[in-house]
């Protein structure tokens, strides 16, 4: 998914009354059961003289089996429902009234579209507000709302930020992820959200690319392991007990392979090896029950993975035997077939044709509604296809019980950012961190006594240890929400006695210390923004801080907060030791745990370590040899 960017916003829009006189229309009427139409929707027929469903009604029955209710709804709709169904609007382009009007299926959070307070009760007022939006048209089908929850409930202030999806790759513990996803799920109920695009199944062959992190390794097993993380968002099956939110496995298929680690790039390999590395995780992801599927923006041998009816239909739908929905990337129809990006006719069809269900349109969603109305009246789009794709959409929604349960339920907002949920965070991070040099058994350290330097940008920024998709879309530095520092983590360690002095370029240390702690590597980025092309190496300030720490004589512990390897081989030699701390998250204490000895380091690399950036590709299997292997990873003797 991408950012909030407002573009080809519909004309109409400037005519659409203020948004805080339609809310109000639609939570007065919404409790009467009436339909509110804003201004500008007049291009959708027939509303006004639709009549509410009857209250005994058989799809309203939550008695009866879910086939049952979805095939009664369905000979209710209108095409207009139908289409609506289909539709997903990005809250900053869509008001309550619009999600009556138009009947659509489900609104999302892009990454930093939140509301005014950004707190769950914020949170769950808004969502709320758009399921009476929904609730109050004449059939009153639930929408759906969906929100990048990816490492925590991220996009909040105040969440619990668990450790990116590579840290969690190298713990190789795939309970510990269901434990997370778990967590995840309590902290999203209550704020209302209903569904999380996540867990990110991709499997990463270049460190290059900008989602590197996203990966949980470079191996099929891997990503396939950690689908762990779908039971403990769904439930053991989806609406299965309280707090069962929707996961979707993403992104179908391939996204990680692309050339050159280009993101949204071209996965150029044959049929036979796309099913060996790329698909098994979605398949395990199928057999645990995944209600919905993302879409990857890439290509599979130049073909657009958004208009590939093969991929799709015949191996995700039928072979695999997806019984879920497909839902497209942010604007991802846009780009079928090369050329200008926008919708037209050609990619709505073809995108429609090829599978997909739900379209994330953000800001042209009314336009892609029209186009799509249009598609179908000329006979371009089946009317199959869009009863496929409602029936699909509208059987996850009953197995959630959204027709039962609509709102958010805010007695989980209690267990939002609790000491419990921390605790998982802390012991994940521990368990992530990854020792690569440990010359002379510098580490782990001494608790007591002497004095303990610590430099880098790194050790004390809460936000470029969370990374990216914290927040924002792209991340950003400084305290942007509660967490623990790795600074802070190492200074509540030690114990009385033991001086821990700070410098940020490393200025003012000397030999009086007994060892200097760098905490270096990467500010936040996410997807396009982090591709790194052009090289893959620490940047001048990091150099600089390293090189002042060097020249004091004091042994260097270099602790790395990355996305990916960086290409670290000339500075190696000169460092006593070396530890991965991915992107750890709020929970700094782990990293310092696992520092100082109270937690023994088990982490093992998810991905291989290049040489150098020229070496990219260089994955397990493929006769290259990386600076450290996969599954590399040092352990302390006691």
């Amino acid at each position: 998914m991408r950012t909030l960017t407002p573009r080809n916003r519909p004309r109409s829009a400037l005519r659409t009354p203020p948004r805080s006189l339609l809310l109000g229309l639609a939570t007065a009427l919404g409790a009467l059961g009436a339909t509110v139409l804003p201004a500008d929707a007049a291009p959708v027929p027939g509303h006004l003289r639709e009549r509410a469903a009857p209250a005994d009604a058989p799809y309203l029955d939550a008695r009866r089996p879910v086939r049952d209710r979805v095939e009664d709804l369905l000979r209710r709709m209108t095409l207009d429902d139908k289409l609506g169904q289909m539709t997903q609007a990005e809250r900053g382009g869509a008001t309550p009234a619009d999600v009556t009007a138009y009947r659509l299926g489900s609104v999302l959070s892009g990454g930093g579209s939140v509301p005014a307070e950004n707190t769950p009760r914020g949170w769950a007022d808004m969502v709320d507000g758009y399921q009476r939006g929904a609730l109050a048209a004449p059939l009153r089908i639930p929408m759906i709302y969906g929100a990048d929850a990816v490492h925590g409930h991220n996009n909040v202030y105040g969440a619990t930020i668990f450790p990116h999806d590579i840290g969690l790759g190298a713990t190789r513990d795939a309970g510990l992820v269901r434990r997370i996803g778990r967590a995840t799920a309590e902290e999203v109920a209550g704020t209302g959200v209903q569904w999380t695009f996540a867990p990110c199944l991709c499997v990463v062959r270049n460190d290059r690319w900008g989602r590197s992190y996203e990966s949980f390794g470079e191996v099929p097993e891997l990503p396939s392991a950690m689908t762990t993380e779908i039971v403990g968002l769904q439930g053991e099956r989806l609406g299965a007990g309280r707090a069962s939110i929707l996961a979707t496995a993403k992104h179908y298929v391939g996204d990680g392979g692309t050339t050159g680690g280009k993101d949204q790039g071209d996965t150029q390999l044959s049929e036979a090896e796309l099913r060996r590395i790329h698909l098994p995780p979605f398949r395990e992801a199928v057999r645990r029950g995944v209600g919905s599927v993302m879409v990857s923006y890439s290509s599979f041998n130049g073909v657009k993975m958004h208009g590939n009816r093969y991929l799709i239909t015949d191996v995700l739908k039928r072979e695999l035997g997806f019984r879920g929905f497909v839902v497209s990337d942010y604007n991802g129809i846009d780009q079928i077939g090369g050329g200008t990006p926008g919708l037209t006719p050609e990619r709505v069809t073809a995108a429609v044709n090829a599978g997909i269900d739900m379209f994330m349109q953000p800001w042209d969603w009314k336009e892609f509604i029209a186009t799509l109305r249009g598609e179908v009246a000329n006979g371009h789009v089946p009317m199959s296809r869009i009863d496929d794709a409602n029936r699909r959409i509208l059987t996850v929604k009953f197995q959630m019980g959204l027709f039962e349960h609509p709102f958010a339920d805010r007695s989980w907002q209690r267990t939002f950012g609790s000491d419990a949920h921390r605790a998982l965070a802390r012991r994940a991070v521990a368990e992530s961190q990854v020792v690569l040099k440990n010359a002379g058994n510098v580490l782990p350290l001494p608790r007591h006594g002497g004095k303990i330097f610590v430099a880098g940008r790194n050790a004390d920024d809460i936000g470029n240890q969370t990374g990216g998709w914290t927040l924002t879309w792209q991340g950003s530095s400084g305290p942007i929400t509660p967490g623990t520092t790795i600074l802070q983590g190492i200074r509540r360690t030690v114990r009385p006695g033991t001086t821990v002095t700070y410098s940020k370029d490393g200025t003012g240390i000397d030999r009086s210390y007994k060892v200097a702690v760098a905490v270096v590597g990467e500010t936040p980025y996410a997807e396009f923004m982090g591709d790194r092309p052009d090289g893959m190496g620490l940047d001048d300030q990091d150099l600089a801080t390293l090189a002042t720490l060097r020249a004091s004589g004091v042994p260097v512990v270099v602790v790395l907060v990355s996305g990916r390897p960086l290409d670290i081989t000339a500075q190696l030699p000169s460092w006593a030791a070396l530890v991965e701390a991915w992107l750890p998250g709020t929970e700094g204490q782990g990293v310092a745990d696992v520092l100082f000895g109270t937690v023994r380091p088990t982490g093992r690399l998810p991905v291989s370590w290049p040489r150098s950036a020229s070496q990219e590709p260089v994955n397990r299997g493929d006769g290259k040899s990386p600076l450290f292997p996969y599954g590399f990873g040092l352990t302390y003797r006691h």
